[in-house]
């Protein structure tokens, strides 16, 4: 097999993931459906966006497709590999996040992505990224295990060690380190992986973008219509304060997309509609709300959980 890296063919893969994902979350809600602006990048590139709001379903959610491409890596990426500094290189994927209304439906996201340069002294220098993780308000435990069991399924191509490699990762990459909190239940993340070959490295990363909707999708038909009031919906506000955190102080690809240039609106999609602070907000001891940070909150074996 070779390692020569197929671009196109990662392209293509991602263009219909981003149609398959957009197709079935848009039916699944039925008031509102994803619209798509195309957009160009100046410094070379471009992508589409496809957004949908105030859904009976989801308040908001975004499904990224972008391929960008430059002559100097951004400071995020350049700093750990100064070898390819001014090095021509070329990127793409698929992110998404979804917020749901109801706030007995989890929070989710998920990217694949692609990244290769190419020096001019060398061969070209290539790694695929991605995963996803999901972000209970209220949480169940039957929710997560489904969630860890279809992420399992999705790092069969890589060996049966990869899941728990992934979901450590996951686990140590999604922590809002200023609140010492851990942003959801955890799921899968990976980068910089170009093990054995592009083949293989291409098969793992389709595998991990093909199991999004089979995780998340039977979650959402299980809560949907759980009812819920204003004590939840403020939970559920305050809750996406903490998403909004992570995302703009310590998620890799917001400060990417930032630094190369990319376009603001679409990078910062990911953001929900409405959110809340509270001044040193804490839940009362034995709620739901408590539950939350006390069980649901913390790295642990979702596989082997029992349902409530």
């Amino acid at each position: 097999m070779t390692t020569v890296p197929d671009a196109d063919a990662v392209y293509q893969y991602l263009i219909e993931l981003q149609d398959r994902i957009t197709t079935e979350l848009g039916e699944r809600d039925g008031a509102a459906r994803f619209r798509e602006e195309s957009w160009t990048r100046e410094a070379g590139g471009g992508g589409r966006s496809r957004v949908i709001e105030d859904g009976d379903l989801f308040e908001k959610g975004g499904v990224n497709f972008s391929h960008v491409m430059g002559d100097e890596l951004p400071p995020s990426a350049s700093a750990s590999r100064p070898a390819l500094a001014g090095a021509p290189w070329e990127a793409m994927g698929v992110s998404l996040v979804m917020h749901p209304r109801n706030p007995y439906v989890p929070t989710s996201h998920a990217n694949v992505r692609f990244f290769v340069a190419r020096p001019a002294d060398s061969a070209p220098v290539w790694w695929f990224g991605g995963g996803f993780d999901m972000t209970p308000y209220y949480g169940f435990n039957q929710d997560c295990r489904h969630w860890h069991e279809i992420a399992r399924q999705a790092c069969a191509p890589g060996g049966d060690e990869v899941y728990w490699r992934f979901k450590q990762w996951c686990d140590d990459y999604f922590v809002i380190k200023h609140r010492n909190e851990q942003r959801g239940v955890g799921g899968l993340f990976f980068d910089d992986y170009n093990e054995h070959s592009f083949e293989h490295s291409f098969e793992l990363m389709r595998s991990i973008g093909d199991g999004y909707l089979p995780a998340y999708t039977p979650i959402v038909d299980r809560r949907r219509n759980i009812p819920y009031g204003e004590r939840e919906r403020e939970f559920q506000l305050y809750r996406r304060g903490r998403y909004v955190e992570f995302n703009l102080v310590y998620d890799r690809g917001t400060l990417f997309g930032l630094q190369s240039g990319g376009r603001t609106e679409s990078i910062l999609m990911s953001l929900p509609p409405l959110v809340r602070w509270d001044y040193n907000w804490t839940p009362e001891p034995g709620t739901p709300e408590a539950r939350l940070t006390e069980h649901f909150l913390q790295p642990r074996n979702w596989l082997e959980v029992d349902d409530e």
